[in-house]
């Protein structure tokens, strides 16, 4: 096992990935185009997250856990998990919790954070 600690896309608050065990954590992405609906603000952040982990050298298919945070919850469920299902490889789900939380902007629907093997 190394100690080895991988730090990629870093700013003086955050590493958008940080690697470490041969575990890919991503941190939470947001849709770039905060104007859209939750369905395709999921669909934009899933795409993101597409990219992210495949600089981390793994994909969707090794996901181990994803955190799903929406500013509604009532009316955001079924949209975000629309594009959810669109998206995930049905024969490799990760543990998933959806979870209604305060986003960092008012015009932000959806947040998700993820983790994969690498």
């Amino acid at each position: 096992m190394t100690t080895e600690i991988q730090r990629m896309d870093s700013n003086e608050r955050l590493s958008r990935i940080v690697i470490h065990n041969h575990v890919a954590y991503v941190a939470g992405v947001t849709a770039s185009n905060a104007q859209a609906d939750v369905y395709h603000q999921t669909l934009d952040a899933l795409a993101k997250i597409d990219t992210y982990l495949a600089q981390a050298g793994t994909d969707k298919s090794r996901l181990l856990t994803a955190q799903i945070w929406l500013r509604d919850i009532d009316r955001d469920f079924a949209g975000m998990n629309a594009a959810w299902g669109e998206w995930i490889d049905g024969g490799a789900v990760p543990t998933r919790a959806t979870c209604e939380a305060r986003l960092a902007r008012p015009d932000l629907l959806v947040e998700i954070i993820v983790s994969a093997a690498v």
